[in-house]
Protein backbone atom coordinates (compact mmCIF):
# COMPACT_ATOMS: atom_id res chain seq x y z
CA UNK A 1 0.00 0.00 0.00
CA UNK A 2 1.11 3.61 -1.12
CA UNK A 3 2.90 5.13 2.00
CA UNK A 4 1.71 8.64 2.29
CA UNK A 5 -2.17 7.81 2.57
CA UNK A 6 -2.06 10.06 5.95
CA UNK A 7 0.04 13.08 4.20
CA UNK A 8 -2.44 15.03 1.84
CA UNK A 9 0.79 17.07 0.58
CA UNK A 10 1.61 13.77 -0.98
CA UNK A 11 -1.38 12.59 -2.47
CA UNK A 12 0.01 12.51 -6.38
CA UNK A 13 -0.37 9.84 -8.31
CA UNK A 14 2.53 9.88 -9.93
CA UNK A 15 4.33 10.04 -6.64
CA UNK A 16 2.18 6.32 -6.17
CA UNK A 17 3.73 5.12 -9.60
CA UNK A 18 7.45 5.57 -8.32
CA UNK A 19 7.25 4.31 -5.22
CA UNK A 20 5.55 0.89 -6.10
CA UNK A 21 7.89 0.61 -8.48
CA UNK A 22 10.10 0.30 -6.36
CA UNK A 23 8.06 -1.81 -3.91
CA UNK A 24 7.05 -3.98 -6.63
CA UNK A 25 9.25 -4.12 -9.10
CA UNK A 26 8.32 -6.48 -12.32
CA UNK A 27 4.88 -7.56 -10.85
CA UNK A 28 2.10 -6.31 -13.43
CA UNK A 29 0.50 -3.14 -12.92
CA UNK A 30 -1.98 -3.29 -15.83
CA UNK A 31 -2.42 -5.43 -18.71
CA UNK A 32 -4.80 -5.37 -22.23
CA UNK A 33 -6.93 -8.27 -22.46
CA UNK A 34 -5.02 -8.94 -25.88
CA UNK A 35 -1.93 -9.56 -23.43
CA UNK A 36 0.27 -6.63 -23.98
CA UNK A 37 1.12 -5.36 -20.12
CA UNK A 38 3.22 -3.45 -18.35
CA UNK A 39 4.77 -4.02 -14.50
CA UNK A 40 5.35 -1.00 -12.51
CA UNK A 41 8.59 -0.74 -12.79
CA UNK A 42 8.12 -0.55 -16.62
CA UNK A 43 4.96 1.96 -16.14
CA UNK A 44 7.06 4.20 -13.82
CA UNK A 45 10.28 3.76 -16.16
CA UNK A 46 7.94 4.85 -19.68
CA UNK A 47 6.13 7.80 -17.63
CA UNK A 48 9.82 9.39 -16.86
CA UNK A 49 10.64 8.45 -20.69
CA UNK A 50 7.24 10.36 -21.95
CA UNK A 51 7.92 13.27 -19.78
CA UNK A 52 11.79 13.69 -20.88
CA UNK A 53 10.05 13.38 -24.60
CA UNK A 54 7.92 16.49 -23.89
CA UNK A 55 10.09 18.19 -21.92
CA UNK A 56 12.87 18.17 -24.45
CA UNK A 57 9.61 20.06 -26.76
CA UNK A 58 9.89 22.54 -24.14
CA UNK A 59 6.51 21.49 -22.27
CA UNK A 60 7.03 21.96 -18.74
CA UNK A 61 4.73 21.88 -15.33
CA UNK A 62 1.49 23.58 -15.52
CA UNK A 63 1.47 23.42 -19.40
CA UNK A 64 -1.76 21.63 -20.84
CA UNK A 65 -1.20 18.84 -23.35
CA UNK A 66 -4.77 17.07 -24.79
CA UNK A 67 -5.13 13.18 -24.79
CA UNK A 68 -7.71 12.03 -27.61
CA UNK A 69 -6.66 8.10 -27.73
CA UNK A 70 -8.71 5.08 -26.84
CA UNK A 71 -8.17 2.96 -23.92
CA UNK A 72 -4.93 1.49 -24.42
CA UNK A 73 -1.18 1.30 -22.74
CA UNK A 74 -0.28 4.13 -24.81
CA UNK A 75 -3.33 6.42 -23.33
CA UNK A 76 -1.89 5.22 -19.88
CA UNK A 77 1.91 6.25 -20.98
CA UNK A 78 0.85 9.57 -22.09
CA UNK A 79 -0.93 10.56 -18.81
CA UNK A 80 1.51 9.27 -16.42
CA UNK A 81 4.28 10.85 -18.28
CA UNK A 82 2.16 14.20 -17.71
CA UNK A 83 1.57 13.61 -14.53
CA UNK A 84 5.60 12.92 -13.81
CA UNK A 85 6.30 16.54 -15.93
CA UNK A 86 3.75 17.91 -13.57
CA UNK A 87 1.91 19.18 -16.88
CA UNK A 88 -1.71 19.39 -17.26
CA UNK A 89 -3.77 16.52 -19.02
CA UNK A 90 -6.58 17.40 -20.80
CA UNK A 91 -8.62 14.33 -21.18
CA UNK A 92 -10.89 14.56 -24.76
CA UNK A 93 -13.52 11.71 -25.33
CA UNK A 94 -12.76 9.96 -28.86
CA UNK A 95 -15.32 9.62 -30.03
CA UNK A 96 -16.11 13.43 -30.09
CA UNK A 97 -16.22 15.15 -33.74
CA UNK A 98 -17.73 18.19 -34.81
CA UNK A 99 -18.56 21.06 -32.93
CA UNK A 100 -18.62 18.37 -29.29
CA UNK A 101 -14.70 18.16 -30.25
CA UNK A 102 -13.56 21.86 -31.09
CA UNK A 103 -15.50 23.37 -28.01
CA UNK A 104 -13.05 21.83 -25.69
CA UNK A 105 -9.84 22.01 -27.86
CA UNK A 106 -10.79 26.10 -28.36
CA UNK A 107 -10.91 26.24 -24.48
CA UNK A 108 -8.36 24.49 -23.13
CA UNK A 109 -5.89 25.58 -25.84
CA UNK A 110 -3.33 22.88 -25.62
CA UNK A 111 0.17 22.91 -26.34
CA UNK A 112 0.28 19.75 -27.32
CA UNK A 113 -2.09 17.23 -29.04
CA UNK A 114 -1.30 13.39 -28.97
CA UNK A 115 -4.02 11.71 -30.75
CA UNK A 116 -4.59 7.89 -32.29
CA UNK A 117 -3.75 7.43 -35.77
CA UNK A 118 -7.31 6.29 -35.64
CA UNK A 119 -8.66 9.65 -35.10
CA UNK A 120 -6.84 12.11 -37.07
CA UNK A 121 -9.52 12.09 -39.84
CA UNK A 122 -11.82 13.63 -36.73
CA UNK A 123 -8.83 16.44 -36.75
CA UNK A 124 -9.16 16.81 -40.84
CA UNK A 125 -12.80 17.33 -40.12
CA UNK A 126 -12.86 20.67 -38.06
CA UNK A 127 -10.58 22.35 -41.47
CA UNK A 128 -9.94 25.66 -40.93
CA UNK A 129 -11.52 25.79 -37.50
CA UNK A 130 -9.04 23.61 -36.24
CA UNK A 131 -6.78 25.28 -33.63
CA UNK A 132 -3.38 25.34 -33.70
CA UNK A 133 -0.98 22.97 -31.76
CA UNK A 134 3.42 23.45 -30.81
CA UNK A 135 2.82 19.18 -31.57
CA UNK A 136 0.81 16.50 -31.95
CA UNK A 137 2.14 13.86 -31.84
CA UNK A 138 0.29 10.47 -33.23
CA UNK A 139 0.08 7.46 -31.29
CA UNK A 140 0.18 4.05 -33.90
CA UNK A 141 0.67 4.29 -37.42
CA UNK A 142 -1.94 4.41 -40.54
CA UNK A 143 -1.53 5.99 -43.82
CA UNK A 144 -0.93 9.84 -43.99
CA UNK A 145 -0.37 10.57 -40.42
CA UNK A 146 2.90 11.13 -40.88
CA UNK A 147 1.94 14.04 -42.45
CA UNK A 148 0.19 15.96 -39.58
CA UNK A 149 2.77 15.10 -36.86
CA UNK A 150 5.20 12.85 -35.23
CA UNK A 151 5.33 9.60 -33.95
CA UNK A 152 4.11 9.49 -30.10
CA UNK A 153 6.50 6.17 -29.97
CA UNK A 154 9.42 8.67 -30.11
CA UNK A 155 8.98 8.37 -25.86
CA UNK A 156 10.85 5.37 -26.22
CA UNK A 157 14.59 6.86 -27.25
CA UNK A 158 14.04 10.00 -24.75
CA UNK A 159 16.15 11.27 -21.54
CA UNK A 160 14.24 10.22 -18.34
CA UNK A 161 12.87 13.14 -16.95
CA UNK A 162 14.20 13.66 -13.22
CA UNK A 163 12.77 16.95 -12.55
CA UNK A 164 10.92 17.38 -9.17
CA UNK A 165 7.04 16.19 -8.57
CA UNK A 166 4.13 18.59 -8.71
CA UNK A 167 2.65 19.50 -5.82
CA UNK A 168 -0.06 17.74 -4.70
CA UNK A 169 -2.14 21.55 -5.12
CA UNK A 170 -1.23 21.69 -9.00
CA UNK A 171 -3.75 21.09 -11.26
CA UNK A 172 -3.02 17.44 -12.69
CA UNK A 173 -6.24 17.94 -15.26
CA UNK A 174 -9.02 19.30 -17.36
CA UNK A 175 -12.35 17.16 -17.65
CA UNK A 176 -14.86 18.49 -19.59
CA UNK A 177 -18.92 18.05 -18.46
CA UNK A 178 -22.04 19.38 -19.46
CA UNK A 179 -24.21 21.16 -17.20
CA UNK A 180 -27.45 23.41 -17.13
CA UNK A 181 -26.33 25.66 -19.95
CA UNK A 182 -24.01 25.86 -22.75
CA UNK A 183 -21.27 24.05 -23.60
CA UNK A 184 -19.37 21.54 -21.54
CA UNK A 185 -16.86 23.12 -18.65
CA UNK A 186 -13.61 22.45 -18.23
CA UNK A 187 -13.53 20.71 -14.43
CA UNK A 188 -9.98 22.47 -13.02
CA UNK A 189 -8.90 18.45 -10.73
CA UNK A 190 -5.64 19.06 -8.67
CA UNK A 191 -3.82 16.27 -8.38
CA UNK A 192 -5.30 15.76 -4.49
CA UNK A 193 -8.62 15.31 -5.46
CA UNK A 194 -7.33 12.65 -8.34
CA UNK A 195 -6.28 11.28 -5.69
CA UNK A 196 -8.99 11.22 -3.38
CA UNK A 197 -11.11 9.57 -6.38
CA UNK A 198 -8.59 6.61 -5.69
CA UNK A 199 -8.39 6.51 -2.01
CA UNK A 200 -12.16 6.40 -1.90
CA UNK A 201 -12.18 3.34 -3.13
CA UNK A 202 -9.33 1.60 -1.63
CA UNK A 203 -11.24 2.74 1.89
CA UNK A 204 -14.46 2.41 0.75
CA UNK A 205 -14.18 -0.88 -1.41
CA UNK A 206 -11.53 -2.46 0.07
CA UNK A 207 -9.03 -2.75 -2.67
CA UNK A 208 -5.86 -4.39 -1.69
CA UNK A 209 -2.79 -5.59 -3.42
CA UNK A 210 -4.35 -9.40 -3.77
CA UNK A 211 -7.47 -7.76 -5.68
CA UNK A 212 -7.27 -7.72 -9.74
CA UNK A 213 -9.79 -4.88 -10.97
CA UNK A 214 -11.31 -5.43 -14.75
CA UNK A 215 -11.81 -2.30 -16.32
CA UNK A 216 -13.80 -1.92 -19.38
CA UNK A 217 -15.22 1.93 -18.85
CA UNK A 218 -13.38 4.46 -20.85
CA UNK A 219 -10.17 5.86 -19.22
CA UNK A 220 -10.86 9.38 -20.34
CA UNK A 221 -13.39 9.75 -17.66
CA UNK A 222 -13.08 9.75 -13.31
CA UNK A 223 -14.39 6.57 -12.62
CA UNK A 224 -12.12 4.06 -14.86
CA UNK A 225 -8.69 6.00 -14.63
CA UNK A 226 -8.88 7.14 -10.83
CA UNK A 227 -11.58 5.11 -8.74
CA UNK A 228 -10.33 1.93 -10.84
CA UNK A 229 -6.43 2.44 -12.29
CA UNK A 230 -5.99 4.76 -9.60
CA UNK A 231 -7.14 2.34 -7.25
CA UNK A 232 -5.14 -0.58 -8.19
CA UNK A 233 -1.91 1.79 -8.21
CA UNK A 234 -2.42 2.74 -4.22
CA UNK A 235 -2.82 -0.91 -3.57
CA UNK A 236 -0.40 -2.14 -5.30
CA UNK A 237 -3.13 -4.66 -6.92
CA UNK A 238 -3.26 -5.58 -10.66
CA UNK A 239 -5.83 -4.60 -13.39
CA UNK A 240 -6.67 -5.78 -16.71
CA UNK A 241 -8.01 -3.04 -19.66
CA UNK A 242 -10.26 -3.66 -22.24
CA UNK A 243 -10.48 -1.53 -25.29
CA UNK A 244 -14.30 -0.85 -24.44
CA UNK A 245 -17.61 -2.50 -22.80
CA UNK A 246 -18.32 -5.31 -25.02
CA UNK A 247 -21.77 -7.47 -24.15
CA UNK A 248 -20.46 -10.63 -25.23
CA UNK A 249 -17.42 -10.75 -23.93
CA UNK A 250 -17.65 -8.96 -20.58
CA UNK A 251 -17.97 -11.94 -18.64
CA UNK A 252 -15.08 -14.29 -20.68
CA UNK A 253 -12.63 -11.31 -19.56
CA UNK A 254 -13.70 -11.72 -16.43
CA UNK A 255 -13.25 -15.06 -16.15
CA UNK A 256 -10.08 -15.07 -18.12
CA UNK A 257 -8.41 -12.66 -16.00
CA UNK A 258 -8.90 -13.81 -12.93
CA UNK A 259 -10.78 -10.12 -11.83
CA UNK A 260 -11.93 -10.13 -8.58
CA UNK A 261 -13.58 -6.46 -8.77
CA UNK A 262 -15.36 -4.50 -11.63
CA UNK A 263 -17.37 -1.27 -11.96
CA UNK A 264 -20.40 -0.71 -14.11
CA UNK A 265 -22.45 1.59 -15.23
CA UNK A 266 -26.64 1.55 -15.57
CA UNK A 267 -26.64 0.86 -19.43
CA UNK A 268 -24.01 -1.94 -18.45
CA UNK A 269 -26.44 -3.61 -16.51
CA UNK A 270 -29.11 -3.51 -18.77
CA UNK A 271 -27.70 -5.22 -21.34
CA UNK A 272 -26.10 -7.66 -18.88
CA UNK A 273 -29.99 -8.74 -17.69
CA UNK A 274 -31.39 -8.87 -21.23
CA UNK A 275 -28.59 -11.45 -22.17
CA UNK A 276 -30.07 -15.16 -21.47
CA UNK A 277 -28.77 -17.01 -18.74
CA UNK A 278 -26.04 -19.78 -18.85
CA UNK A 279 -24.65 -22.32 -16.37
CA UNK A 280 -21.44 -20.35 -16.68
CA UNK A 281 -22.72 -17.40 -15.30
CA UNK A 282 -20.92 -17.61 -12.21
CA UNK A 283 -18.08 -19.00 -13.33
CA UNK A 284 -15.92 -16.49 -12.14
CA UNK A 285 -13.90 -14.87 -8.84
CA UNK A 286 -15.61 -11.67 -8.92
CA UNK A 287 -16.22 -10.43 -4.87
CA UNK A 288 -17.59 -7.31 -5.77
CA UNK A 289 -19.21 -5.05 -8.16
CA UNK A 290 -19.38 -1.89 -8.24
CA UNK A 291 -22.22 0.52 -10.10
CA UNK A 292 -24.32 3.54 -10.12
CA UNK A 293 -27.06 3.26 -10.02
CA UNK A 294 -27.71 0.43 -8.50
CA UNK A 295 -31.60 -0.55 -9.04
CA UNK A 296 -33.00 -3.24 -7.09
CA UNK A 297 -33.76 -5.21 -9.81
CA UNK A 298 -30.36 -5.52 -10.69
CA UNK A 299 -28.28 -5.99 -7.65
CA UNK A 300 -30.48 -9.09 -7.47
CA UNK A 301 -28.94 -10.24 -10.94
CA UNK A 302 -26.19 -9.42 -9.90
CA UNK A 303 -26.52 -11.34 -6.64
CA UNK A 304 -28.29 -14.00 -7.37
CA UNK A 305 -27.65 -15.24 -10.79
CA UNK A 306 -24.17 -14.13 -11.05
CA UNK A 307 -23.08 -14.87 -7.45
CA UNK A 308 -21.18 -12.09 -6.40
CA UNK A 309 -21.22 -11.45 -2.87
CA UNK A 310 -21.02 -7.79 -2.72
CA UNK A 311 -22.75 -4.98 -5.38
CA UNK A 312 -22.52 -1.45 -4.15
CA UNK A 313 -22.82 2.11 -5.20
CA UNK A 314 -21.80 5.66 -4.44
CA UNK A 315 -22.32 9.20 -5.69
CA UNK A 316 -20.86 11.71 -7.06
CA UNK A 317 -19.52 14.43 -9.93
CA UNK A 318 -16.00 15.22 -11.74
CA UNK A 319 -16.28 18.29 -9.51
CA UNK A 320 -16.92 17.33 -6.38
CA UNK A 321 -15.39 13.90 -6.07
CA UNK A 322 -17.09 10.60 -4.86
CA UNK A 323 -18.28 11.74 -1.23
CA UNK A 324 -21.55 9.15 -0.92
CA UNK A 325 -20.30 5.49 -0.16
CA UNK A 326 -23.04 2.85 0.44
CA UNK A 327 -21.90 0.57 3.54
CA UNK A 328 -20.44 -2.90 2.22
CA UNK A 329 -22.37 -4.18 5.44
CA UNK A 330 -25.87 -2.63 4.89
CA UNK A 331 -25.90 -2.26 0.73
CA UNK A 332 -29.64 -1.11 0.73
CA UNK A 333 -30.13 -1.40 -3.18
CA UNK A 334 -31.59 1.71 -4.42
CA UNK A 335 -28.90 4.07 -2.56
CA UNK A 336 -26.30 5.82 -2.64
CA UNK A 337 -24.90 4.99 0.87
CA UNK A 338 -23.76 7.57 3.59
CA UNK A 339 -21.10 10.56 3.52
CA UNK A 340 -17.67 9.45 3.59
CA UNK A 341 -17.55 11.99 6.46
CA UNK A 342 -13.52 11.82 7.01
CA UNK A 343 -13.33 13.79 3.52
CA UNK A 344 -16.71 15.29 3.23
CA UNK A 345 -19.93 17.06 4.29
CA UNK A 346 -22.99 16.33 2.49
CA UNK A 347 -26.54 18.10 2.83
CA UNK A 348 -29.82 18.13 1.75
CA UNK A 349 -31.28 21.69 0.96
CA UNK A 350 -33.77 23.56 -0.95
CA UNK A 351 -32.51 24.82 -3.74
CA UNK A 352 -34.39 27.94 -3.59
CA UNK A 353 -33.17 29.19 -0.08
CA UNK A 354 -30.47 27.36 0.70
CA UNK A 355 -31.46 25.92 4.10
CA UNK A 356 -31.53 22.18 5.16
CA UNK A 357 -34.91 20.16 4.62
CA UNK A 358 -36.80 17.94 6.96
CA UNK A 359 -35.30 14.62 7.30
CA UNK A 360 -37.03 12.32 3.92
CA UNK A 361 -37.91 15.20 2.04
CA UNK A 362 -36.28 15.90 -1.14
CA UNK A 363 -34.16 18.89 -2.07
CA UNK A 364 -30.99 19.22 -3.87
CA UNK A 365 -27.76 17.19 -2.92
CA UNK A 366 -24.78 20.01 -1.59
CA UNK A 367 -21.45 19.05 -0.71
CA UNK A 368 -18.08 20.53 0.67
CA UNK A 369 -14.74 18.97 0.96
CA UNK A 370 -12.96 18.88 4.70
CA UNK A 371 -9.40 18.67 2.91
CA UNK A 372 -8.11 21.58 0.93
CA UNK A 373 -7.35 21.06 -2.81
CA UNK A 374 -9.42 17.86 -2.17
CA UNK A 375 -11.98 19.07 -4.52
CA UNK A 376 -12.08 20.59 -7.94
CA UNK A 377 -10.21 24.01 -8.21
CA UNK A 378 -13.07 25.38 -10.37
CA UNK A 379 -13.89 25.61 -13.84
CA UNK A 380 -11.60 26.56 -16.25
CA UNK A 381 -12.02 30.25 -17.93
CA UNK A 382 -15.60 30.59 -16.21
CA UNK A 383 -15.31 31.93 -13.06
CA UNK A 384 -18.78 33.09 -12.99
CA UNK A 385 -19.89 29.47 -13.03
CA UNK A 386 -17.79 28.91 -10.45
CA UNK A 387 -19.14 31.12 -8.04
CA UNK A 388 -22.86 29.89 -8.93
CA UNK A 389 -21.79 26.23 -8.37
CA UNK A 390 -20.50 27.49 -4.69
CA UNK A 391 -23.72 29.03 -3.33
CA UNK A 392 -23.52 29.53 0.16
CA UNK A 393 -19.87 28.02 0.86
CA UNK A 394 -21.47 24.66 -0.46
CA UNK A 395 -21.41 23.06 -4.05
CA UNK A 396 -24.31 22.45 -5.43
CA UNK A 397 -24.70 19.46 -7.69
CA UNK A 398 -27.47 20.11 -9.78
CA UNK A 399 -29.01 16.69 -8.33
CA UNK A 400 -32.21 16.23 -6.06
CA UNK A 401 -32.11 13.96 -3.44
CA UNK A 402 -33.02 12.55 0.02
CA UNK A 403 -31.67 11.30 3.58
CA UNK A 404 -33.11 9.17 6.30
CA UNK A 405 -32.49 9.39 9.58
CA UNK A 406 -29.72 7.11 9.48
CA UNK A 407 -27.79 9.01 7.15
CA UNK A 408 -28.22 7.25 4.10
CA UNK A 409 -28.89 9.21 0.90
CA UNK A 410 -30.89 8.83 -2.22
CA UNK A 411 -30.65 10.26 -5.63
CA UNK A 412 -33.92 10.72 -6.99
CA UNK A 413 -33.64 13.07 -10.26
CA UNK A 414 -31.68 15.42 -11.79
CA UNK A 415 -32.66 19.55 -11.28
CA UNK A 416 -30.33 20.39 -13.86
CA UNK A 417 -30.95 20.84 -17.82
CA UNK A 418 -28.22 17.69 -18.18
CA UNK A 419 -29.20 14.09 -19.71
CA UNK A 420 -27.26 11.36 -18.91
CA UNK A 421 -26.64 8.96 -21.31
CA UNK A 422 -24.21 5.98 -21.62
CA UNK A 423 -22.38 7.12 -18.73
CA UNK A 424 -22.09 10.50 -20.54
CA UNK A 425 -23.41 14.02 -19.31
CA UNK A 426 -24.16 15.65 -22.07
CA UNK A 427 -25.41 19.53 -22.81
CA UNK A 428 -28.84 19.61 -23.77
CA UNK A 429 -28.37 23.39 -25.45
CA UNK A 430 -25.13 21.34 -27.66
CA UNK A 431 -28.01 19.08 -29.03
CA UNK A 432 -30.35 21.57 -29.77
CA UNK A 433 -27.20 24.28 -31.50
CA UNK A 434 -26.51 21.34 -34.25
CA UNK A 435 -29.63 20.26 -34.67
CA UNK A 436 -31.31 23.95 -35.28
CA UNK A 437 -28.44 24.10 -37.63
CA UNK A 438 -30.79 21.87 -40.34
CA UNK A 439 -32.71 22.92 -42.79
CA UNK A 440 -36.18 22.61 -41.94
CA UNK A 441 -35.99 22.72 -38.44
CA UNK A 442 -37.69 26.22 -36.91
CA UNK A 443 -37.28 25.52 -33.55
CA UNK A 444 -36.24 22.48 -31.24
CA UNK A 445 -35.70 21.48 -27.54
CA UNK A 446 -33.69 18.49 -26.48
CA UNK A 447 -34.55 16.28 -23.25
CA UNK A 448 -34.32 13.70 -21.14
CA UNK A 449 -36.81 10.56 -21.06
CA UNK A 450 -36.60 7.52 -19.16
CA UNK A 451 -34.84 4.52 -20.94
CA UNK A 452 -37.06 1.47 -21.08
CA UNK A 453 -34.92 -1.25 -19.00
CA UNK A 454 -35.35 -0.15 -15.70
CA UNK A 455 -31.83 1.81 -14.09
CA UNK A 456 -29.92 2.22 -17.58
CA UNK A 457 -30.02 6.49 -17.38
CA UNK A 458 -31.46 8.31 -20.17
CA UNK A 459 -33.21 8.20 -23.98
CA UNK A 460 -32.55 11.62 -25.70
CA UNK A 461 -35.43 13.44 -26.88
CA UNK A 462 -36.50 16.25 -29.55
CA UNK A 463 -39.07 17.95 -29.79
CA UNK A 464 -39.06 19.73 -33.25
CA UNK A 465 -41.21 22.59 -34.72
CA UNK A 466 -40.86 21.74 -38.26
CA UNK A 467 -40.90 24.49 -41.39
CA UNK A 468 -43.98 24.22 -42.93
CA UNK A 469 -42.88 25.06 -46.12
CA UNK A 470 -39.79 22.25 -46.40
CA UNK A 471 -39.68 20.35 -43.09
CA UNK A 472 -37.30 18.43 -41.55
CA UNK A 473 -38.18 14.59 -41.87
CA UNK A 474 -36.85 11.99 -39.29
CA UNK A 475 -34.69 10.77 -42.16
CA UNK A 476 -33.19 13.64 -41.80
CA UNK A 477 -33.08 14.08 -38.62
CA UNK A 478 -30.99 11.04 -38.15
CA UNK A 479 -28.60 11.20 -41.21
CA UNK A 480 -27.51 14.91 -39.61
CA UNK A 481 -27.30 13.81 -35.73
CA UNK A 482 -24.99 11.10 -37.03
CA UNK A 483 -23.10 13.30 -39.06
CA UNK A 484 -22.22 16.14 -36.49
CA UNK A 485 -22.67 14.42 -33.25
CA UNK A 486 -20.62 11.38 -31.48
CA UNK A 487 -22.32 8.33 -31.04
CA UNK A 488 -23.53 8.76 -26.87
CA UNK A 489 -25.34 12.17 -27.88
CA UNK A 490 -27.15 11.31 -30.68
CA UNK A 491 -31.26 11.59 -29.95
CA UNK A 492 -33.54 8.42 -29.87
CA UNK A 493 -37.31 9.92 -30.48
CA UNK A 494 -38.90 12.64 -32.36
CA UNK A 495 -42.07 14.55 -31.47
CA UNK A 496 -43.20 17.44 -34.42
CA UNK A 497 -45.08 19.74 -32.24
CA UNK A 498 -46.86 22.86 -33.48
CA UNK A 499 -45.27 24.77 -30.67
CA UNK A 500 -43.65 24.38 -27.93
CA UNK A 501 -44.29 25.09 -24.58
CA UNK A 502 -43.22 28.51 -22.82
CA UNK A 503 -43.12 30.28 -19.77
CA UNK A 504 -43.94 34.33 -20.07
CA UNK A 505 -40.68 34.86 -20.41
CA UNK A 506 -39.97 32.62 -23.70
CA UNK A 507 -38.43 29.79 -21.92
CA UNK A 508 -39.33 26.38 -23.08
CA UNK A 509 -40.80 24.11 -20.18
CA UNK A 510 -38.54 21.09 -20.26
CA UNK A 511 -40.84 19.37 -17.48
CA UNK A 512 -43.98 19.57 -19.58
CA UNK A 513 -42.01 17.75 -22.20
CA UNK A 514 -40.24 15.35 -19.99
CA UNK A 515 -43.86 14.63 -18.34
CA UNK A 516 -45.17 14.14 -22.02
CA UNK A 517 -42.98 11.20 -22.43
CA UNK A 518 -42.51 8.81 -25.20
CA UNK A 519 -46.38 9.42 -26.87
CA UNK A 520 -48.21 7.30 -29.85
CA UNK A 521 -46.97 9.58 -32.32
CA UNK A 522 -43.38 10.21 -30.83
CA UNK A 523 -40.72 8.53 -33.89
CA UNK A 524 -38.13 6.14 -32.83
CA UNK A 525 -35.19 7.17 -35.07
CA UNK A 526 -33.77 3.54 -34.57
CA UNK A 527 -36.79 2.33 -36.06
CA UNK A 528 -36.76 4.27 -39.23
CA UNK A 529 -35.45 2.63 -42.59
Amino acid sequence: MYSGIDNPSTWLLSRVIAEQAQAKGDARAVSMVNGEFLSYSQLADNAAQVAGMLASMGIGPGDRVAILVPNSLDFIRAWAGLERLGATCVFLNPELMGQFLLHPLRDSEPRVLIVDHSLVRRLAGLGRDLPEFEQILIVGDGEGVSDVGLPFDAWRSAARYEGPFAASTDIAGIMYTSGTTGAPKGVLMPHAHCFLFSLGSVENVGITADDHYYICLPLFHVNALMIQLGAVLIAGATATLAERFSVSSWLNDIRTSGATVTNTLGVINAYMAAQPETPGDRDHRLRLLSTAPNHPDHDRMWRHRFGIREVMSGFGMTECNIPLFVDLKDPRPGTCGKAWSKYFEVEIQDAGTGLPVATGEIGEIVVRPRVGQAFMAGYHNQAEKTVEAWRGLWFHTGDAGRVDKEGNFTFVDRIKDCIRRRGENISAVEIENIMSQLAGVVEVAAYAVPSEAAGSEDEIMLAIIPDPGSPATSASIRSHARDHMPRFAQPRFVEFMKALPKTATEKVKKLELKKAGVTPSTIDLNQID
